[in-house]
C-alpha cells in the first residue's frame, strides 16, 4: 500500500534527502501538495515548504489520477455553450469526454487576433465592444494573471488542474498549492483546448453574439437567435458569459429569468515596486530563491459592517485597463508566467452590499453602480488626458487628502494621470480604504508609503447578480433548458472555480439527457 506523509522543511532543504532518510528503499513519489509558508520571514524567521507526498515501495503503483469515461453519443439536440471562457470551454470538454459534441458562440475573436485589438486600446484608445479584456476566446481569464487558486472544495478540481497540465502547463499545476500559470501561457493554453474540441466535432463560432435565447410559451428553452441572423434551435442552452456581459443581463430581465442582486466589492488597485513587496515579506531572505511575493489583507469594520481587503494579487505584475465600455474605465491585474515585472499590484476592495450600498427595487442596481463609477473615472480621464489614461494617486497623498503632483513610474501600459480618487469612488469606498490602509500598514510596516500608487476604479470583482438556478439540476429556477454557470452567474470566483462549475453542468446535462 502506498504512504501519503505530511511535513515541513525549510525552504532550502533537499525533498530527496529527507525521504531517503526518512522512507529507506522507497520506490517513486508523487508530490500531493507543496505550498510555501513565508510567514515571519521579515522577522527573521525561516521560510518553509509544507509537503503532502504519497510514496511507494518496490512492487507498488501509484493509483491512476485518471477518471474513465463512457462513450455516451449526442444529445437529440446539440447543446449550446454561450462563451468561450474558462467555464464554458470546460462545460464543453467535460461533455467532449463523453462524445457529446456542443456549440460554443464567442462574441469576440481567437485568442491571438483578440491580442492585436487589447493592444491597440492601450496604446491609441481604439475601443472593442467585442474583443477587449473581458471578451474573446479565453474570457477575463485570458489577462487576470493566470492563477488557479481556489478556495471551492470540488472532486472536479484535480480534473482540471489534471486537464491544464494535459494541454501544455506545468506538471506542477497538478499538486503545487496556488498554481499560477501567467497569462502568457494561459493563451497558449486556451488555443490548444479549443483546437482540441474543433476535434472532437463541437462548434465554435467566433464573432458572434448570441441576440436572444428563445424559449416556449412555458418558458422551456428553445434555442438562440445569433446577431447574424441565424437560429439554432436546442433544448439546453450555457449561461457562460462572464461577469461583464450586460446585454445578457438586460435581456434575462425582459425575459423575466429569476436573477437577484448580490453583494460584490468595489475599490483600486494599489502597486508597489516588486522589490518594496519582496522585502516586507521575506526580510532577510528576500535574496533567496522563493519568487515573487505575495500578500493577503484584511481589515473589518464592525461599526459599519465593512471589509476592505486584497484581492487577485499580481506579484511582479501589471495593472491594466479592462473596461468593456467605451465610456467607462476599469483596472485589472495581470502577471506572467516569470512574474518578473519590476512592480506588483492587488485589488484593495470594499464590501459594496446588495440592499444596503443599493437599492432592491431593480435587480440590476447593482450593475448601474458599477457603471456610475466607470463613467465618472472616464470622464476624468478626458478632461485631464485623452480617455484612455488611469486615474491615479499616491498613497500616501490619498490619505491625506492631497492630489500628487507627480506620480511614479506605473507597469500600466495605457498611462496615467494624477486625480483625486475620492471624486470617482463613493465616499464609503473611500473611507474604507483609508481604515484599510492603515491597517496593512500595521501588520505589513512599509506597505502604505508614497511611492506606492493606487489606479481606479477596480469594480468587476464579480458579478452583480446571481442567476438563480437549482441545487440539484443546475437549471434556471424559472426557465427549464437554461443553465446559468461560471462567474457571471454569480457561482464562481476565478478561472479553477468558473471551469469547476462548466464541468458540473455538463455533468447535470448529462444526467438529465441520459437519464442517469
Amino acid at each position: 500500500m502506498s504512504k501519503i506523509t505530511n511535513f515541513k522543511l525549510d525552504f532550502d532543504q533537499d525533498l530527496e534527502f529527507y525521504l531517503n532518510k526518512n522512507f529507506p528503499g522507497f520506490a517513486d513519489y508523487r508530490i500531493h501538495n507543496k505550498a510555501l509558508d513565508a510567514r515571519g520571514a521579515n522577522r527573521g524567521k525561516k521560510p518553509i515548504y509544507n509537503y503532502k507526498v504519497e510514496i511507494i515501495y518496490p512492487g507498488e503503483e501509484f493509483a491512476a489520477y485518471r477518471e474513465q469515461f463512457n462513450f455516451l453519443d449526442n444529445f437529440s439536440q446539440t447543446p449550446v455553450i454561450i462563451g468561450a471562457g474558462p467555464a464554458g470551454l470546460f462545460c464543453a470538454l467535460r461533455l467532449a469526454e463523453y462524445g457529446i459534441k456542443s456549440i460554443i458562440i464567442e462574441r469576440g475573436d481567437r485568442a491571438h487576433n483578440r491580442m492585436k485589438h487589447i493592444a491597440r486600446f492601450w496604446r491609441y484608445n481604439e475601443f472593442d465592444d467585442d474583443n477587449n479584456v473581458c471578451f474573446g476566446e479565453g474570457g477575463a481569464g485570458l489577462f487576470s494573471d493566470g492563477k488557479l487558486i481556489t478556495r471551492i472544495k470540488s472532486p472536479y478540481v484535480q480534473y482540471v488542474m489534471n486537464r491544464f497540465v494535459d494541454f501544455g502547463a506545468p506538471p506542477e499545476t497538478a499538486y503545487v498549492s496556488n498554481p499560477h500559470l501567467g497569462s502568457n501561457k494561459i493563451r497558449g493554453l486556451i488555443k490548444k483546448i479549443t483546437d482540441h474540441l474543433k476535434d472532437k466535432g463541437c462548434e465554435i463560432h467566433y464573432n458572434v453574439k448570441v441576440d436572444e435565447v428563445l424559449f416556449e410559451e412555458d418558458k422551456k428553452v428553445a434555442g438562440v437567435k445569433l446577431s447574424d441572423g441565424r437560429l439554432l434551435e436546442t433544448n439546453n442552452v450555457v449561461l457562460a458569459t462572464g461577469h461583464s456581459a450586460k446585454e445578457i443581463y438586460y435581456h434575462l430581465k425582459d425575459k423575466e429569468v429569476a436573477m437577484e442582486a448580490k453583494d460584490f466589492a468595489v475599490g483600486v488597485r494599489i502597486e508597489h515596486r516588486r522589490s518594496q513587496v519582496d522585502f516586507l515579506q521575506y526580510g532577510r531572505f528576500v535574496q533567496e530563491d522563493l519568487g515573487a511575493a505575495r500578500y493577503k489583507l484584511t481589515y473589518h469594520n464592525k461599526e459599519v459592517d465593512k471589509g476592505t481587503y486584497s484581492f487577485c494579487m499580481c506579484p511582479g505584475g501589471y495593472v491594466l485597463s479592462s473596461g468593456t465600455d467605451a465610456d467607462g474605465i476599469v483596472v485589472n491585474g495581470m502577471s506572467n508566467f516569470a512574474r518578473n515585472s519590476p512592480w506588483s499590484n492587488s485589488a484593495l476592495v470594499v464590501s459594496v452590499n446588495a440592499g444596503k450600498d443599493f437599492g432592491l427595487d431593480d435587480v440590476l442596481n447593482g450593475h448601474y453602480f458599477q457603471r456610475d463609477i466607470e463613467k465618472k473615472a472616464y470622464e476624468a480621464s478626458l478632461a485631464n488626458a485623452t480617455g484612455k489614461e488611469i486615474p491615479s494617486q499616491r498613497v500616501q497623498d490619498f490619505l491625506d487628502g492631497r492630489i500628487s503632483k507627480d506620480l511614479p513610474k506605473t507597469s500600466c501600459p495605457s498611462g496615467i494621470f494624477s486625480h483625486n480618487l475620492t471624486t470617482i469612488l463613493p465616499e464609503f469606498i473611500s473611507q474604507g480604504l483609508r481604515e484599510g490602509l492603515e491597517s496593512f500598514d500595521k501588520k505589513m510596516k512599509g506597505f502604505v508609503n508614497n511611492d506606492a500608487l493606487l489606479l481606479a476604479p477596480e469594480t468587476r470583482t464579480s458579478a452583480p447578480v446571481t442567476i438563480k438556478r437549482s441545487r440539484a439540476t443546475f437549471e434556471s429556477d424559472s426557465h427549464k433548458g437554461l443553465y446559468p454557470c461560471g462567474e457571471g452567474a454569480g457561482y464562481a470566483g476565478g478561472i479553477t472555480s468558473a471551469a469547476v462549475d462548466g464541468v458540473k453542468v455538463a455533468m447535470a446535462m448529462i444526467r438529465k439527457e441520459k437519464n442517469i
